[in-house]
């Protein structure tokens, strides 16, 4: 019996550790690959063009550009960025820093 409760307790271990990653999701985020990849400031989601515009994405150093990724219900990939940057240290932001970014909608995520 004590190899069933061990065997039990993993799996409930990894429940938990997948219900952040598919049922709590952050407005202000972009997750890729289940995981946080940056934040977002100023989104203007653009439905006709197929496009999502960001004034900013920030704490991107996770971000893969060239991959697939999740802004709260769509799936996206970013195509354009006018200007990134690292920060200081001190700064409130910390790490990469992408300005005027454009993504293009590829679909829904599933929920």
């Amino acid at each position: 019996m004590g190899a069933s409760a061990k065997h039990s307790t993993p799996s409930q271990g990894s429940a938990n550790a997948q219900s952040p990653v598919t049922a709590i999701r952050e407005d202000d985020a972009i997750y890729q690959n289940g995981r946080l990849a940056g934040r977002v400031l100023e989104p203007e989601v653009d439905s006709d063009a197929k496009e999502i515009r960001f004034g900013e994405i920030y704490n991107s150093d996770g971000l893969l550009l060239p991959e697939e990724c999740d802004f709260q219900r769509y799936r996206i990939v970013v195509r354009k960025i006018a200007y990134a940057s690292k920060v200081e240290k001190d700064s409130l932001h910390k790490g990469r820093i992408l300005r005027g970014v454009k993504a293009e909608i590829l679909g829904y995520r599933e929920q």
